[in-house]
C-alpha cells in the first residue's frame, strides 16, 4: 500500500478497515457514530475516502480503539437481538389452533 516509500494520501473504506483492524462492513458504523470522518462531504451513497494520516493517528490511540471496539460490538449486538426477536415472533414453535386432518 505504499508508493515511492510513502503511503497514499487517502484510503478507501476497505483500506481504512484493514488499517484499523476491523471489517469493511464496520466502517459505515464508525462513520454513523462519528468515530471516523470521511474526507469532504460525500453523499450518503457515495464512495467514502479517509485521510491516511488521520487513520494512522487513530490506530495509535488505545482509548479510541477501545471505544471503536465497543461501538462495533454494541451495533452488532443490537442488530442480532432484533433479528432473533423477529425470528421468534414470525416463526412460533406451536400453533395457537389445531390443524384439521
Amino acid at each position: 500500500m505504499t508508493l515511492v516509500g510513502q503511503p497514499p494520501a487517502r484510503l478507501t473504506a476497505e483500506e481504512a478497515a484493514w488499517v484499523l483492524g476491523c471489517q469493511p462492513h464496520d466502517v459505515p458504523i464508525l462513520v454513523a457514530s462519528r468515530m471516523l470522518k470521511p474526507l469532504g462531504n460525500p453523499a450518503q451513497n457515495a464512495i467514502k475516502f479517509f485521510a491516511t494520516m488521520e487513520v494512522l493517528e487513530l490506530v495509535r490511540d488505545r482509548s479510541w480503539l477501545a471505544k471503536m471496539t465497543n461501538i462495533i460490538c454494541q451495533h452488532w449486538h443490537k442488530k442480532n437481538t432484533r433479528t432473533k426477536s423477529n425470528n421468534t415472533i414470525s416463526s412460533p414453535t406451536a400453533l395457537p389452533f389445531s390443524v384439521p386432518s
